[in-house]
């Protein structure tokens, strides 16, 4: 928490990092999670210090209110505002639990209403056209057809995919081991194309990318190291354009085609959300919503009176 202490006015300081130690330690959050909240609340600090309040004994619902109104003016997301307004009020949880303060500053307060997007989706024949796209008579087009089939075969986000091992990986069974958000671990089936396509990239190209400083991360870059995110985002990009697809493809498409493809075919939405990690089963109803608008298209399509 070194760099905190540069960022936060020196009176709020030692309970902001006596909290996020504390959130880091019992509630095993992702390292992103940890540091937006670190952000959010060095922010709300910084806010504080400028309207003359000494510590967080003095904030009141009113500040808290301001700053929220101060925020929106400023043109933040609806998302982000809402993402801060969740810090702080763990963090006001947190005041009280530690005997700080008697009361929760942010019990009345109303959060900006959030709107949630549908999430995007390739079509089948796009996503076709996107796995086939790496050249396989190259290591790095190798790999990357295998990246690409796991995505879409086992909906795993980027940042777990980086971090996947060697040990993770179950050929023979057809599953990988997955540590997601919160450091959960889940099991994830792996399709026999994807399976094919990892087997043939763990025996012809991952031994040519192999440099004297690789560890036993699955996917690795030309110079040996942990494929990293930035280069799954500009690959899948690049891909994208030579395959023709005229929509923007980021890596998240191929999870969210994922759990559309498989509820659109039958798939039960419990198993989808054990799969994709959600840890509420409504973030994982959002799906349905997507699904819901196709089924929309096609009997405004197809029937007499649609």
């Amino acid at each position: 928490m070194e760099h905190l202490k540069s960022q936060a006015p020196s009176s709020f300081e030692p309970l902001l990092s006596s909290f996020l130690a504390t959130i880091e330690l019992e509630k095993g959050l992702a390292e992103n999670t940890s540091a937006a909240y670190e952000q959010d609340l060095v922010q709300f600090a910084c806010f504080l210090d400028k309207r003359g309040l000494q510590n967080w004994s003095s904030v009141s619902k009113d500040d808290a209110s301001l700053w929220i109104s101060q925020l929106t003016l400023e043109d933040y997301s609806v998302a982000s505002l809402a993402r801060k307004l969740s810090a702080l009020r763990v963090f006001a949880r947190f005041l009280v639990s530690e005997r700080e303060r008697k009361d929760d500053f942010t019990e009345l307060l109303v959060g900006p209403k959030l709107v949630r997007r549908l999430p995007g989706t390739l079509s089948p024949s796009d996503v076709d056209k996107l796995l086939s796209a790496p050249n396989e008579h190259t290591p790095q087009g190798v790999r990357d057809k295998a990246l690409f089939e796991l995505m879409y075969s086992s909906g795993l986000r980027v940042s777990e995919l980086c971090s996947l091992m060697l040990q993770s990986v179950h050929l023979d069974e057809g599953f990988l081991r997955v540590v997601g958000k919160g450091s959960k671990e889940r099991v994830v089936p792996v399709g026999r194309k994807a399976l094919d396509a990892l087997n043939n990239y763990l025996t012809t190209a991952r031994p040519k990318l192999i440099k004297p400083n690789t560890g036993s991360e699955l996917f690795i870059s030309q110079r040996g190291k942990a494929i990293s995110r930035k280069t799954i985002w500009h690959v899948i990009k690049q891909y994208a354009v030579r395959a023709g697809i005229e929509k923007p493809v980021k890596p998240h498409l191929l999870r969210h085609s994922f759990a559309t493809h498989l509820l659109s075919n039958g798939a039960d939405l419990r198993a989808i959300q054990e799969m994709l990690g959600h840890a509420d089963i409504a973030t994982t109803q959002i799906y349905t919503a997507v699904t819901g608008k196709g089924l929309s298209a096609e009997h405004a399509r197809y029937h007499p009176r649609g």
